[in-house]
């Protein structure tokens, strides 16, 4: 979808998508979007180190996989919707 709109890294209240229609990509809201964007990729790193090192640990419990597993969904949740919304531009 680019209807001259930008999808953006975060969503409404209610799980909706929100988009952001604006003259241009440095509006001040553009710019906050790709900071946000910038961060949650960063975060996703950091998520992927976490769950590879609680992977490669025999002895983590069901506990720190679940935690594992459900921050990585997190994180992919949001580098999907980045992907989506830089493919959109």
């Amino acid at each position: 979808m680019n209807d001259g709109l930008r999808l953006l890294p975060w969503t409404t209240s209610d799980g909706e998508p929100c988009y952001l229609r604006a003259d241009g990509p440095r509006s001040r809201l553009s710019r906050l979007a790709d900071d946000i964007e910038e961060a949650q990729l960063a975060s996703a790193a950091q998520v992927l180190v976490g769950c590879k090192d609680v992977l490669k640990d025999a002895k983590a419990g069901e506990r720190a996989v679940r935690f594992a597993l459900v921050r990585a969904v997190e994180s992919l949740e949001d580098v999907v919707r980045v992907a989506v919304s830089r493919g959109g531009r």
